[in-house]
């Protein structure tokens, strides 16, 4: 295991890595003196996905989690801060406010472009470096690598979609992020379990990791899932863990996984 004050590195034998960039929950003192009580509860993480994700530990997977919470800094954005769905309102880089569009500063404390390029450099970075540097090792262990981006949130979140969402969306960033069919192979499987909805390429294409990390050419395969909250939890405060919920949907994650690293080692 690697573990520092950034990131938790936990590293396994397949040539599977689950990447959590949203899990984090805390926030620098300092800079917590700067928000507002609404941005200390955190709650726009993705909450307990160590927790389900557990079993994958089984299967031999690698799993890096953050430290810090997404709104310190999102890692899953760009450096440069471009937007990942152009003309859709969507949160930033070092985000100003919340899904529900509460400020999450106090006025006059939103953070200036040094403070933000001091994020990027003490928390962005280490954390890519780090699933770089874990994606290659595990390609040149075993030829070709899955990268899993476990994702969660609210079922409902009218700032980002209409209506409900549906409740496993995997994106490759319309197929450009792993084997041509990989997200449509995945669709299928959840539609066979037949007791949730499911879509591949739609709302969430797959956010920065997946479009800057996804190889295939290369042997590195991205693929990301957001699965709706609701399918595990309780998606109010104080975000309960439910374990009825939690292990009905497991074991379909575990075939998803399986199926995923079976499609894209033999592709």
């Amino acid at each position: 295991m690697n573990d520092s004050s950034i990131f938790t590195l936990e590293r396994g034998s397949a040539p599977l890595l689950i990447s959590i960039p949203h899990r984090g929950t805390q926030i620098p003192c300092a800079l917590a003196d700067e928000m507002t009580p609404i941005a200390k509860r955190t709650e726009d993480c993705d909450w307990h996905l160590e927790k389900l994700y557990a079993f994958a530990r089984g299967l031999g997977a690698s799993m890096l989690t953050p430290t810090y919470a997404r709104y310190v800094i999102d890692l899953n954005r760009p450096p440069d801060d471009a937007s990942l769905y152009p003309g859709r309102d969507t949160t930033g880089l070092c985000p100003t406010d919340t899904f529900d569009k509460a400020p999450l500063y106090k006025p006059g404390h939103e953070p200036s472009r040094e403070q933000i390029d001091a994020r990027r450099a003490m928390y962005w970075q280490p954390y890519h470096d780090a699933l770089i540097g874990e994606l290659e090792a595990l390609r040149q262990a075993h030829g070709r690598v899955l990268l899993w981006e476990a994702h969660s949130i609210r079922s409902v979140v009218p700032r980002f979609f209409d209506g409900r969402l549906t409740d496993f969306n995997f994106g490759t960033a319309d197929g450009a992020s792993a084997a041509p069919g990989l997200a449509e192979h995945l669709a299928r499987i959840v539609e066979r379990d037949g007791r949730y909805s499911t879509v591949a390429n739609g709302r969430f294409k797959g956010g920065y990791i997946t479009r800057r990390y996804g190889r295939p050419e290369d042997g590195i395969h991205a693929v990301q899932l957001e699965l709706t909250q609701s399918s595990y939890m309780e998606e109010s405060s104080p975000f309960a863990y439910d374990e009825a919920r939690a292990n009905r949907v497991q074991p379909l994650l575990r075939e998803l996984l399986t199926a995923a690293l079976a499609f894209v080692t033999t592709a």
